[in-house]
């Protein structure tokens, strides 16, 4: 008997049951291509992606499925600037996204999705400035399609994120976002300096390590007040990284941020023993054994 759990619950047993829900969910796609359909189809769709792990395949292969998607978010636009986005097309938009982000995650997809430059639909919803709900969900909806990208450690994303500039859209969400939304756009300025050739793009001139060392700051001050423990590991995380490079190493003796090198946040590190251990290498590596003896 096969351990596998049933794909679709208990109708798996039954081919004509699992032929019908292929139909349906092969007819919801269509139905995508419906204006009248498109939102009913949106939501049925998000229930199955799941349960259904090659949903992303046939989004993407269906003739006219991406295109619709697409006019969707291309629809909004003009409601960014000036900011005039309703709670609705918000919602109807972050559905389309979080079906997107089902492409973005899926290998036989991604890098399809990047060749077509699909991100870079997302990036006027990452630049939009209001703070009201429909455009805080619609950047963090964004973000986790960006992420789900990074996730993964694939050079050819990192290298595709750095030349269409991620970096700066996602130091301004780390600065202006919600937490959420910070802690987002945080881990994938993490995993974007985990890929070698993210590192260089960051610590290859004074400008960029700057702009990311300062925001990375700004984020620790906000947390002595708000603490965050998966945000303040992504934080850590990405200050450990810099020390690898021998010049932004250097530059961190004078500008990491002061409230790592005290004991402001040992009562949260004790609970993470891995961020513990990578603070401890951080300080190491930008002070030397004596000097990380000494400030913590």
């Amino acid at each position: 008997m096969s351990d596998n759990p049933p794909l679709f619950g208990s109708q798996q047993a039954s081919p004509h049951g699992r032929e019908g829900q292929m139909a349906s969910l092969e007819q919801l796609v269509l139905d995508l291509c419906d204006r009248d359909l498109r939102e009913n189809a949106l939501l049925e769709l998000l229930k199955k992606r799941v349960i259904f792990q090659d949903l992303a395949p046939l989004l993407w292969h269906s003739c006219g499925t991406i295109a619709a998607l697409l006019q969707e978010i291309v629809s909004i636009y003009p409601f960014l600037s000036p900011p005039n986005l309703s709670p609705s097309q918000s919602n109807r938009v972050c559905n389309v996204l979080a079906l997107l982000q089902c492409v973005a995650s899926h290998p036989d997809t991604r890098i399809l999705f990047l060749n077509a430059h699909m991100p870079l639909y997302l990036y006027p919803f990452l630049n939009a400035t209001s703070k009201t709900k429909p455009f805080e969900y619609l950047r963090l909806t964004s973000l986790g399609v960006i992420g789900a990208l990074v996730k993964v450690g694939d050079t050819e994303v990192i290298g595709f994120l750095l030349q269409t500039e991620i970096i700066p859209l996602c130091l301004r969400t780390m600065e202006n976002g919600s937490a959420l939304s910070k802690t987002v756009a945080t881990f994938i300025v993490q995993n974007v300096l985990l890929d070698d050739i993210g590192l260089r793009y960051i610590c290859a001139t004074a400008e960029r390590f700057f702009a990311v060392i300062q925001v990375l700051s700004t984020m620790i001050e906000s947390l002595s007040e708000q603490p965050s423990m998966r945000l303040l590991k992504y934080i850590i995380r990405c200050c450990l990284r810099l020390s690898d490079n021998p010049r932004a190493c250097e530059a961190l003796q004078d500008h990491l941020p002061k409230l790592l090198t005290d004991r402001t946040f040992d009562r949260c590190l004790r609970e993470d023993p891995l961020t513990c251990r990578w603070l401890q290498q951080l300080l190491l590596n930008v002070y030397g054994e004596l000097g990380a003896q000494q400030l913590h």
